[in-house]
């Protein structure tokens, strides 16, 4: 049986599991997934695993997007240009790959539907300058969103994406609440809504009617910040379809399968938020 696991920490929130697991007893893969919550000083002993065969794949979540990069042979693609890793599987003539689904979930799971609203051209801001930033950069990027502005608690970290990518205004955090009006897309990369969501009771009460708020958060499935969009008649998305559709594609790097996303797929994780 082939192994596959979701390493990081916190794990305890993870849909990963179930995702996988469904789709290996659908298509009848003789494989298991699992979640392996490691501390940072792990990573090596794991990678060491994958090269010698006793892990078949993992997926990287918070806060290991950038720290397995010294462990890997090479990055490809989506990794490539966004300097972030989430899937790592191991090749017998290249050794460790990192590749980045990420990028892909998030232009499947949104862009494909904002951009068919007459996004394109809209203001976009981003929230956060975490693991998953760089990732949703690159997909407003490769999908032609070009005018994008970030915000960020740390400053400094809003500073190193900007030289990653010098196309980013940033606006520091706390002024940031007095632009919002300005923008048509606002993406949450952050843990506000995840927790007691005091933090932006504030904030956000001037939006643009019509602007759009996508978190990519997942668990709950409707966090305090998205009920708080609601509230101002805001179009929401939550963070589960990314999470989908980056695990699509790992599924497919992994196993040559592009699996299905049907209604009991979806049905199952939604019931399992819901409880």
């Amino acid at each position: 049986m082939k192994k596959f696991y979701i390493i990081g920490k916190p794990l305890s929130h993870s849909l990963s599991p179930i995702l996988h697991n469904y789709w290996f007893k659908k298509y009848k893969v003789d494989a298991q997934y699992e979640a392996l919550e490691i501390e940072e000083n792990e990573i090596k002993e794991v990678m060491s695993k994958i090269t010698e065969g006793k892990i078949s794949g993992v997926n990287i979540t918070l806060p290991y997007k950038q720290k397995v990069i010294p462990h890997l042979s090479m990055m490809v693609n989506d990794a490539k240009e966004s300097n972030s890793v989430n899937t790592i599987y191991y090749d017998d003539s290249k050794g460790l790959i990192g590749e980045n689904t990420d990028v892909y979930g998030f232009q499947a799971g949104y862009l494909k539907s904002l951009l068919s609203m007459n996004q394109k051209n809209k203001k976009t801001i981003i929230l956060g300058a975490g693991g998953v930033c760089p990732s949703i950069i690159l997909a407003l990027l490769k999908s032609g969103i070009k005018n994008i502005s970030l915000t960020n608690r740390t400053y400094d970290k809003s500073i190193f994406l900007k030289k990653q990518f010098p196309i980013l205004e940033i606006i520091k955090w706390d002024n940031h609440n007095k632009f919002i009006q300005e923008f048509d897309l606002i993406i949450n990369a952050t843990s506000l809504g995840l927790k007691n969501g005091s933090e932006f009771e504030n904030f956000y009460s001037n939006l643009q009617p019509g602007s759009i708020f996508v978190d990519t958060i997942y668990n709950p499935l409707q966090t305090k910040m998205i009920k708080h969009m609601k509230n101002k008649n805001i179009k929401t998305f939550n963070g589960l379809d990314m999470l989908i559709y980056q695990g699509q594609k790992s599924f497919y790097i992994w196993n040559k399968i592009n699996p299905e996303i049907d209604e009991d797929l979806l049905n199952i994780l939604e019931t399992k938020l819901k409880g």
